[in-house]
Formats: C-alpha cells, structure tokens, sequence
C-alpha cells in the first residue's frame, strides 16, 4: 500500500527524464529564424496600416494643390474660408476672403472648404453650377 520513498523518487525522475524527451527545444538558429519572421511581420503590418495610408493622403493634397485653379472655394490650415483669386506661382496663392480682403497663403496649407473628398477637388461645386444653369 505504500511506496517507499526510493522508489517514487525513481518514478518521478522517469517521468521528467520522458517529458524532456518530447519537448523538442528548438536550435538557435531555427529560434532566430522565427524571431526575424515576426520582426519581417510586424514590418510589414507597418507599411500597410500607417506608412502606406499616410502616403496617399499626400499624394491626394498634391493632386488637390496642383489642381487649384481661380475661382476655386479653399480653406487654410488656419482656418480662413475664401476663393481663389489668383495663383502666383508654385508655393503661393492669393485668397479671396470676401469685403475686399485679401491673403496670400502658401498652397501646402489649402484645402477644400466644402469638406470634399481632397481626391476629388471641388467636385460639388461643378455639381452645383449644373444645378444653376
């Protein structure tokens, strides 16, 4: 009925001695492959949520700048509502702010005023001149 205590000890190292035996520890070289497998993961986890996304928006604004032309309804980063006046050349823009006023702003800080997409600058407001005639 009991077990001497020689005995149990013996069954225990067994039974250690058979479970290291089954866990396959893995070489250095297979656990540095697999460490640079998720560092390779994460990169590119990176590159398709936020460097990828942030790169369109920009080249969405530049589409947007390039695009502005007189007459164009903008806002600037600082946020004053107005038109276009008049291009002066590739960094500056004249804006219209109605009463006589107006500012020359640089083009970087434009955007649409109408909350349109930036991809597709001020297409509301060819829709709205449609509407008119």
């Amino acid at each position: 009925m009991l077990i001497s205590m020689a005995y149990a000890q013996e069954e225990i190292t067994d039974v250690a001695s058979q479970a290291a035996e089954m866990i396959d520890t893995p070489s250095p070289a297979s656990a540095f492959a697999w460490n640079m497998g998720m560092v390779l993961i994460l990169v590119v986890l990176f590159y398709l949520l936020l460097i990828r996304p942030q790169q369109k928006r920009f080249q969405a604004h530049k589409e947007m700048q390039d695009a502005l032309k007189k007459g164009d309804k903008v806002s600037t980063a600082g946020g004053l509502l107005g038109k276009v006046d008049k291009i002066v050349n590739d960094n500056e823009a004249v804006i219209d702010l109605g009463n006589g006023i107006k500012v020359t702003a640089l083009r970087s800080t434009l955007t649409t005023s109408d909350g349109a997409d930036p991809t597709a600058p001020l297409k509301d407001d060819k829709k709205k001149d449609e509407k008119k005639k």
